[in-house]
């Protein structure tokens, strides 16, 4: 069983003890997302492991993140608030996020490594860059900055 599927319960005894719906609905919400992804692995008895865990966390804030771009798009400020509001209780389970600086640090290491020169090697740069990050750096960041350097 991973941390995150741990910490859960706990954190929803302290969203129902604080009165705090939107939290506790959205604690729910990932319960249920970690207990559906483990049962697409491999069945009901499966459980995930930390990085699948993240995997789904991460899942999750991009569809609160698409839905506050939505909701916007479409003048409903009230729900891309909630979504927002979501987004900040789920990424306590996310880790610490790389600075651009590590990321480039990383970048440096890798296109030396690989000897990636243009664009035709930025699949490859890409792979190991996500491997290197550990989920710690925004995709769309990872591939502006791999792409800007192999230019």
């Amino acid at each position: 069983m991973g941390k995150i599927t741990k910490e859960i319960p706990s954190k929803m005894k302290e969203a129902m003890k604080a009165g705090d719906q939107l939290t506790l609905n959205t604690l729910r919400s990932l319960k249920t997302a970690l207990t559906n992804a483990a049962i697409e692995k491999g069945g009901l008895s499966s459980v995930l492991d930390d990085a699948e865990e993240l995997t789904v966390v991460r899942k999750q804030v991009k569809q609160r993140e698409d839905s506050v771009e939505q909701f916007e798009k479409a003048g409903r400020k009230d729900l891309s608030e909630k979504e927002r509001a979501e987004i900040v209780v789920l990424q306590q389970f996310m880790p610490e996020p790389l600075t651009e600086a590590e990321i480039n640090a990383i970048l440096d290491a890798v296109i030396a490594e690989t000897g990636a020169s243009s664009k035709k090697d930025m699949g490859n740069v890409m792979k190991l860059m996500k491997e290197r990050t550990e989920s710690r750096a925004d995709g769309k960041l990872l591939a502006r900055l791999v792409s800007a350097r192999l230019s």
